[in-house]
């Protein structure tokens, strides 16, 4: 069994009730005391007025005691009896905890009424005038960046990096490339755009064939017969050597060279053959599958994960990050724009009462079983004293009423009694 915590404000709020309990009482007593005297003196014969007075202790105090049985029966037995029902709440605590939970099911977790409370609500203009305020923006930004960086340092980067790769990898697999590589081929050579590379390479070229002159020569010279004189080696290195480099020269400071128009067509057909050719574009997907297939490929994969993790995580600590002015920018433009939109206003009151709907008619059983579940689960003399203890100075109140209705009660039908019979 669970029970309540009895705290200290609970233990003054039982002072208060026991001194009610007290007035209540003494109440009781005092007409109890007046109803003595009264008969008394009606008896001595001090006067009809004794009469009336006597009637009123007495209804007074009937009406005391019959309130203090009410009240006491709720929290437990009056005087110790077995009296059928009374300790109403110790022993039908688990009937009133499903009845509660049965009425919270039907009169606040109904889709009528949470629909109507959130129309009435308005909740697309107030969150729309909330956003709009810079500083509520700042707020959202910043809780949503340290929910993002909660939630990316609770997650394994072994994990992560595991589904990523995988993703990637079948991703990459499915989707042929060599169409979408022979279109974009095709853009740059129309756009001339490749010049800028073949023109970097030319100049490259040029330059490393006028630093390495001797090595292009000695290249040549090994290659040459055994049985060939040395200076005709010689002589045709000097030859090969200044044909290259002329060649490349002319390629780099002529933009119609014909080599330049090789380059362009090659680059042209190959587009082309990537978009239609069958056994080019079969070629390209086995490179795809050798590359994909290799330790390092795989790695970046995974290391992917790693590098935007920290990013983002960078990005989500600096106030001043691109990213957070930009969710900031957003939130603001969002909710100026629910102010005044009466149209996307409906749209999100809509979907909030669809959202809050669905949860209450789908969860209700879930929703009312943690009331009847909790109070189930209270032990009955604590949960007794803490309900005494809340409201128990408020029904001290109905004893005391209880005896200054019934003596006023008795009284008048006293006078009547007494106005009929004479």
């Amino acid at each position: 069994m669970v029970s309540f915590s009895y705290t200290a404000a609970d233990e003054e709020k039982s002072r208060g009730v026991r001194r009610m309990k007290a007035l209540a009482t003494s109440l009781l007593l005092g007409v109890a005391v007046v109803y003595g005297l009264a008969t008394w003196a009606r008896n001595e014969g001090w006067g009809a007025w004794a009469g009336y007075v006597a009637a009123a202790a007495e209804a007074g105090m009937v009406g005391a005691l019959a309130d203090w049985f009410a009240v006491t029966a709720l929290f437990r037995r009056p005087l110790g009896l077995p009296i059928p029902h009374t300790a109403i709440i110790p022993t039908k605590k688990d009937q009133l905890g499903a009845s509660l939970g049965t009425f919270v099911g039907e009169n606040f977790l109904s889709a009528d009424v949470v629909r109507g409370r959130l129309k009435a609500f308005g909740i697309g203009g107030r969150l729309g005038e909330w956003l709009a305020d810079p500083a509520h923006a700042d707020r959202v930004t910043a809780e949503a960046a340290t929910a993002l960086r909660g939630a990316l340092t609770v997650l394994r980067d072994a994990d992560v990096q595991a589904v990523v790769g995988e993703a990637i990898t079948r991703r990459a697999e499915s989707a042929e490339i060599a169409p979408g590589l022979g279109k974009t081929l095709e853009r740059i050579v129309a756009d001339g755009a490749h010049r800028r590379a073949v023109d970097l390479i030319c100049t490259r070229a040029h330059d490393w064939l006028v630093t390495h002159g001797d090595s292009v020569m000695d290249a040549v010279q090994g290659g040459a017969p055994g049985w060939t004189p040395r200076f005709v080696d010689r002589r045709i290195g000097e030859r090969v050597y200044k044909e290259l480099l002329r060649f490349v020269t002319e390629m780099r400071d002529m933009p119609g060279h014909p080599a330049r128009g090789a380059i362009d067509r090659f680059l042209a057909d190959f587009a082309a053959d990537l978009q239609a050719d069958t056994d080019t574009r079969a070629r390209v997907e086995r490179l795809k599958a050798d590359l994909l297939a290799r330790p390092e490929i795989q790695d970046i994969i995974a290391s992917a994960w790693s590098s935007v993790r920290s990013l983002i995580i960078a990005a989500a600590e600096d106030d001043r990050s691109q990213l957070r002015l930009r969710a900031r920018a957003s939130l603001i433009s969002l909710g100026t724009r629910l102010a005044t939109d009466t149209r996307l206003q409906a749209k999100v009151e809509g979907w909030a009462e669809d959202a809050a709907a669905y949860v209450v008619t789908t969860y209700r059983d879930e929703i009312t079983s943690l009331i009847t579940d909790t109070v189930a689960g209270w032990d009955a003399v604590q949960t007794s004293r803490k309900i005494e203890a809340n409201i128990g100075r408020d029904l001290q109140f109905i004893r005391i009423n209880g005896t200054v209705v019934g003596a006023l009660a008795g009284l008048l039908i006293y006078t009547v009694s007494r106005a009929v019979g004479g």
